[in-house]
């Protein structure tokens, strides 16, 4: 494949709500720029992206897949994102490493909860993005409704680039607003949207200001120019439509992509490759019969086959195997990766999350977060060999995706499997036995209930120890009590007088720590609480960072005993979707759930109630939905916060 200038690639992915259409859109994009001679369907299970088999069994994307073409002389690295929930760490880490987005709405449905989910990331990650209204074709799709919950859900500045054109109910095309066809009579409604690109594209573009000032029609260019540095600066979000299954507004939104969205030199450089002469990121790692594939995201300098390469997270220097590019399952061999690319480093052992650096210069970016597991299952393997082979089958399961957990269960013994959800672990097991040919049977799915305290306690513990050799000693007098939900843990050190010094204050903030990871109440961690060191006193000789340590967890264990604690649940946010007749039926059920209904919409035709439903209670909804509605009706349900367990449902948390 030729090089290509760093302003000539765009890295973007595709991110939505599930079923919002990212995986047909892929398949059409692949089609337009000539990577594939017939487009694949998801329904059929022949989309190029959706390569697994669990994928085209279960018609949804699981895992993020690669895609490399080329458009307009530009280079898109591409990547189709799932749009379930339990795969958010696929999302996340997808936008950790793009420079771009092009966010893709059910033109019939909207806004919905999974699009604020990686909505809410691709804010946190600074992403700009554009928006592709899709399904435009169908019953009930209204652009006008989707442009105002981009602005009332999201808190966006939507700007529409085009607009559908119908004969009849058909859609057949897209009228574009930035340069409208000669003589094309505008309608008042599109003459509306028209003025206000014209006017973001004015506070961005002198010449598009000078145009409008002297009464004439800005030149299409300088309004792109505008437009797209109010979209690089994230001030506007361009907004496309057409329909990805009827093959309408795709080649426009590929115009789009290259126009609007960033080049990685229009990103800011992260401060630890300024000066750096190579920085890679290792963002995600998969296994397969050939061995580990490593997913790289180059910052500055070059990757090579054969460059010695240090890791930030091993601390071990190792030189590169092949590298290749990807367009879904198939590999494009290539000499170097430059800065700006993404790719694949094969057959070298690279730990997700690790930057790859010059020996000589190492540096470390910023990692990638994986959310807390909020369910899981005890695992156990069917035969001996099955056991025999589990632990491998494991790590590699984990370095593939961090948001799975592996953990014992004190009591019993058994190994517990962590994850997003039920569907997260239900693939999971099945990968387990698809990929690494290990067969587990499961129980019943448990949830990650987790404790804090209710009020505040001040305790002083003394540590001291004496023995043969060196003592050791630490006092501190710590205030233990609750933090807002959300905070984890707020340490504060109080002392004066350099009475316990700053090494030492670590050493009791890593103590409070380790005990809340030991747990309250049953062994559930600890979350939200505030700690704060008030006093103390050392020893000239016999205290450590590690007597402080053992102190800190002490006191924080006779404090939070003291302190009230409580179960906190995971409630989830739910939104199901059914007809007028099954409504009662559905807000019925959920009060039987002890959930909360907050609310009933109308969209498309169709009723959505939204709710909050402990976790707990949200095992086994879809056969029991099916039932209520005679298999029509649809739901979603996303993490949402913790709650204080209720004192009738504590007997099942314990």
């Amino acid at each position: 494949m030729p090089r290509t200038s760093r302003e000539r690639i765009r890295n973007l992915g595709i991110i939505a709500h599930v079923d919002a259409g990212k995986t047909t859109l892929t398949e059409r994009v692949l089609l337009y720029t000539g990577r594939i001679h017939a487009a694949g369907e998801v329904h059929t299970g022949t989309a190029h992206t959706d390569f697994h088999p669990l994928e085209q069994a279960k018609g949804i994307t699981i895992l993020a897949a690669a895609v490399t073409c080329d458009w307009r002389d530009h280079r898109f690295h591409l990547i189709d994102t799932p749009g379930h929930v339990d795969f958010t760490i696929e999302v996340e880490r997808s936008l950790r490493v793009l420079d771009g987005a092009v966010v893709v709405l059910d033109g019939v449905a909207g806004v919905e909860p999974q699009t604020e989910t990686v909505w809410r990331q691709a804010d946190r990650h600074g992403v700009p993005r554009l928006v592709f209204v899709n399904k435009l074709d169908r019953v009930g799709a209204d652009v006008a409704r989707c442009l105002a919950e981009l602005e009332t859900r999201l808190g966006a500045r939507p700007v529409p680039i085009n607009w559908p054109v119908y004969e009849g109910d058909a859609l057949t095309g897209v009228v574009d607003l930035v340069a409208p066809p000669l003589g094309a009579e505008l309608s008042d409604n599109l003459r509306r949207h028209r003025d206000r690109l014209l006017e973001v594209a004015a506070d961005h573009d002198d010449a598009v200001m000078a145009a409008l000032v002297d009464g004439r029609v800005p030149e299409p260019a300088a309004v792109r120019r505008g437009l797209r540095a109010a979209t690089v600066a994230a001030r506007a979000v361009p907004v496309a439509c057409g329909s990805a299954y009827r093959y309408v507004g795709v080649e426009p939104l590929l115009d789009a992509v290259v126009d609007y969205l960033p080049s990685p030199d229009d990103r800011p450089a992260a401060p630890e490759t300024i000066g750096a002469p190579l920085a890679a990121l290792a963002f995600k790692v998969t296994f397969d019969e050939h061995g580990q594939s490593t997913f790289v995201r180059v910052y500055t300098g070059a990757l090579a086959k054969g460059t010695p390469v240090v890791g930030s997270k091993s601390g071990k220097t190792m030189r590169l195997g092949r590298l290749v590019q990807l367009v879904a399952d198939k590999r494009l061999e290539v000499e170097r990766l430059e800065a700006g690319e993404i790719g694949v480093v094969l057959a070298t052992p690279i730990l997700g999350g690790e930057t790859l650096a010059d020996p000589a210069h190492p540096v470390a970016l910023e990692a990638i977060s994986a959310p807390e597991p909020v369910v899981r299952v005890a695992i156990e393997p069917a035969t001996r060999e099955d056991r025999e082979r589990l632990p491998l089958a494991l790590s590699r399961m984990v370095a593939a995706d961090p948001s799975l957990r592996v953990e014992a269960d004190a009591e019993t013994g058994q190994t517990l499997l962590a994850g997003m959800g039920q569907l997260h672990l239900d693939i999971a097991v099945e990968r387990l036995a698809g990929e690494h040919h290990v067969r587990v049977g499961t129980g019943r799915p448990r949830v990650a209930y987790r404790s804090t305290l209710g009020h505040t306690v001040r305790r002083e513990h003394r540590h001291v120890k004496q023995g043969g050799g060196p003592g050791q000693y630490a006092h501190v007098v710590v205030e233990v009590g609750p933090a807002p939900r959300g905070a984890g843990l707020v340490f504060e050190d109080a002392t004066r007088g350099g009475v316990i010094p700053k090494l030492f204050a670590r050493g009791v903030e890593r103590g409070v720590r380790d005990a809340m990871a030991d747990g309250l109440l049953g062994g559930h961690p600890v979350v939200d609480v505030a700690v704060t060191l008030v006093d103390g006193s050392t020893h000239v000789k016999d205290s450590s960072e590690l007597a402080f340590q053992i102190a800190g967890r002490l006191a924080f264990h006779a404090a939070a005993a003291d302190a009230q604690p409580v179960l906190l649940e995971p409630i989830m946010a739910l939104e199901v979707t059914c007809g007028d007749a099954d409504v009662g039926a559905v807000v019925g059920d959920l009060g039987r759930r002890r959930a909360q209904v907050l609310g009933l919409d109308l969209r498309g035709g169709l009723r959505v109630v939204r709710a909050e439903v402990p976790l707990a209670e949200s095992f086994g909804y879809a056969g029991a939905l099916a039932g209520l509605t005679s298999g029509r009706g649809r739901f979603t349900l996303e993490p949402g916060h913790l709650e204080v367990v209720p004192p009738v449902a504590r007997l099942h948390a314990s």
